[in-house]
């Protein structure tokens, strides 16, 4: 039986036209970030099963693509759980990674540490459209950095991006994770009902505030705790300053620096920002990472219909590594998705370098086969792309597929001189 030459499922091939413009998204991400100072770190694709099902990866630790113990550790037979089974497993994200990363060198790194990562996670999710079972992440983080500063530059440094690979008119979604805790316990709902009120909240720009009201219902909630929520929602809409109503009505249960933190961080960016983007408060984002502990953000492309990024604040997760809690905050490029949405509309790389193509006929050798070899090397020198390859027999054809790679220009060498 022939072996199977597609790519596994939720898996893809990436060709040459849509590697050259990956690789230069690359280019700039890297150099805008780093002029933001952020430094590009590496971690494994591998991490311990435990650090990936710590309970902090919400629905992705149900994704993980686990990995089985190898040799005399793989017993089989006295197998009586999957522990048994598993001590590894593809990273779903960058961020744990990361963050046992600095737990494993914060000696060695300055405080704070701004952190650029980039890599292939894994998540055995339903692939559709921009999502894949394997994908790139583009991440930034700055860690021991306890101050809003954190956030203001990781929203800056990540929308300036955006403006240098050709986004505009895009919006930036921004939340705290304690305004989503204070708005539930205003409402009178049990704490540890709080996650599935979050999860029922975070599908409200699909089933709207009818559907919110009627799932929260369905998982057991009082009516009139369900009302009272939602009126939180009903006048907010109706308040010339949603934050500001939010303050007023939340006054017992949300400390009065929740909201100004919040609000600083707007006022700032839009102050600052060279990017044309809108950044606005959304009291109905959630992100569903378990780790997040204050200021929460995502990015929305209009053209996309969704999240293209996101990110927030996590000051507890360092803590579960090394016993002592260090503020962190992080903001991810959805980069698959800004990818296919470049591709999609055109995009055309600028300023890349002339791009000649020597065709050489078969039987062109020796001192012949030097010369061209050594034009083509002068001619790189020089800065110009150069391909050197045998001509084909159908010249035409392998021109015109060369013509489809961006090759402008041919030059033509045959073994008789005179053609």
């Amino acid at each position: 039986m022939a072996l199977s030459k597609k790519p596994v499922t939720g898996m893809k091939d990436i060709l040459p036209a849509e590697m050259q413009l990956r690789d230069y998204c690359i280019r700039v991400i890297k150099d805008t970030y780093g002029k933001f100072g952020f430094t590009s770190i590496e971690t494994p694709s591998v991490e311990n099963i435990a650090n990936l099902t710590n309970k902090q990866g919400g629905e992705n630790e149900k994704l993980i693509f686990k990995i089985l113990k190898r040799g005399e550790k793989l017993d089989l037979d006295a197998a009586k759980e999957e522990a048994d089974l598993v001590d590894g497993g593809l990273r779903y994200d960058l961020t744990v990674p990361l963050v046992r990363f600095y737990s494993n060198n914060a000696s060695q790194l300055p405080t704070p540490f701004k952190a650029l990562q980039m890599g292939n996670v894994w998540r055995a999710e339903r692939p559709q459209r921009g999502r894949y079972r394997q994908f790139m992440q583009c991440d930034i983080d700055i860690l021991g950095e306890p101050s809003n500063l954190a956030e203001i530059e990781l929203i800056l440094a990540t929308t300036t991006t955006l403006g240098r690979l050709g986004f505009h008119d895009f919006q930036i979604r921004i939340n705290e994770r304690r305004i989503l805790k204070a708005m539930a316990a205003y409402s009178g709902f049990p704490e540890e009902s709080y996650d599935a009120v979050f999860i029922i909240l975070d599908k409200m720009d699909k089933i709207g505030l009818e559907g919110v009201a009627r799932e929260l219902a369905e998982v057991g909630l009082a009516q009139e705790n369900i009302d009272r929520y939602l009126s939180l929602f009903t006048g907010m809409k109706d308040a010339p300053d949603g934050l500001a109503y939010l303050a007023d009505k939340l006054s017992g249960v949300l400390e009065e620096e929740v909201v100004s933190n919040l609000r600083e961080i707007t006022e700032s960016v839009e102050a600052t920002k060279t990017a044309d983007f809108e950044i606005l408060f959304d009291p109905t984002l959630v992100r569903g990472m378990s780790y997040y502990t204050g200021t929460i953000f995502e990015i929305a492309i209009p053209q996309f219909g969704g999240s293209c990024g996101g990110g927030g604040r996590y000051d507890k997760m360092v803590g579960k590594f090394t016993g002592h809690d260090v503020p962190a905050c992080g903001f991810s490029i959805g980069f698959e998705r800004i990818i296919m949405l470049m591709m999609e509309n055109g995009f055309q790389i600028p300023e890349q370098p002339k791009k000649v193509a020597y065709l050489i006929e078969k039987g062109v050798a020796g001192k012949e086969l030097c010369d061209c070899i050594a034009k083509s090397q002068e001619e790189r020198a020089a800065g110009t792309q150069v391909l050197v390859a045998r001509m084909n027999k159908n010249k035409k054809f392998q021109k015109e597929q060369l013509m489809k790679e961006g090759w402008e220009e041919f030059r033509e060498f045959y073994k008789d001189p005179l053609r």
